[in-house]
């Protein structure tokens, strides 16, 4: 717990004293008289314990304890500065624009929460929601198109220069229709005998199907088409015998609603992590972190654990 006898005047001024280098200037800074701002700095060192700044000739100098302070004491009043930036910002007049890129698995599962979530806390921000494969949302963020992605995570050639942070995991499953043949007697090397529908080239979850796949000794599926899209998914599958191997989240609506089944394939070395993607060189606009506080809140509500 913070000491509660810290307050943030008692921040302000002692990085003031840090950045002028000297009481007075210090004082003249934040238009206090040099007297206060030693009686601050007095109360700050008592309630911390610990002597922060010595003075000489010269100005001051930062003690080791208040080295590590100021770093922490910097980082807080920046952040609080963000914050206050951002409620103004949401709360002003006038539309401004959120790109978000998200993979089929998120546009299908998550992100119709976050959105409902980002609409209440930024109304004055539009949401733009672009789905599509890993390789081509990764390029667009790259390129500037997108300000936030939300995805798996690629191969470590394809995720240079992209900030990640995981959110939550998810995995890989084979789906059919109900009332498929295979569903009476699931055998993985007899997949070939219908058509699948599998994961194309860039996308986040081919190698791990090909490396399962592999694993399991299914040699080359020749009866396949390659797809992304969830829309043809969903409605292939419901109305033939193909196989979809798809993430989870794509079509866990579909599933939960008796309309298709997954097969009872264990696929828990296809799990991976799903995270935020954006680009490291940037700082996040007000509008992408009250995007990141819908994500989190959703992602609360939902309570995915190890299911998700």
């Amino acid at each position: 717990m913070i000491d509660r006898r810290i307050k943030f005047r008692h921040i302000q001024c002692y990085v003031e004293i840090c950045r002028e280098q000297s009481l007075k200037g210090a004082a003249e800074k934040l238009f206090l008289t040099q007297p206060a701002i030693s009686k601050t700095l007095k109360e700050l060192e008592g309630i911390m314990g610990a002597t922060l700044l010595t003075r000489n000739r010269a100005g001051v100098v930062l003690t080791r304890q208040g080295e590590v302070f100021l770093h922490f004491a910097e980082m807080s009043l920046a952040s609080l500065q963000q914050g206050l930036t951002g409620v103004e910002q949401v709360g002003a007049r006038g539309k401004t624009l959120l790109s978000v890129g998200a993979l089929p698995s998120v546009a299908a599962r998550l992100m119709p929460s976050v959105a409902a979530k980002f609409a209440e806390l930024a109304p004055n921000t539009t949401l733009r929601i672009v789905d599509g494969p890993h390789s081509y949302l990764v390029e667009r963020l790259r390129l500037g198109d997108l300000d936030l992605v939300i995805g798996r995570l690629g191969r470590p050639e394809t995720m240079q220069g992209i900030t990640f942070t995981q959110l939550y995991e998810e995995q890989v499953e084979f789906v059919v229709r109900a009332g498929h043949p295979l569903l009476d007697a699931p055998d993985l090397k007899r997949i070939g005998e219908w058509q699948v529908i599998y994961p194309p080239e860039g996308s986040a979850i081919r190698p791990l199907v090909d490396r399962f796949l592999i694993a399991h000794g299914v040699g080359q599926i020749d009866n396949r088409l390659e797809t992304v899209s969830g829309a043809f998914g969903r409605h292939f599958t419901r109305h033939s015998d193909a196989i979809w191997i798809i993430s989870a989240g794509v079509v866990a609506n579909e599933i939960a609603d008796g309309h298709l089944r997954a097969l009872p394939i264990d696929t828990a070395i296809t799990r991976g992590p799903v995270g935020l993607m954006h680009r490291p060189d940037e700082i996040l606009s007000s509008q992408a972190q009250v995007f990141s506080l819908a994500v989190k809140s959703a992602l609360e509500e939902q309570k995915p654990g190890a299911d998700f």
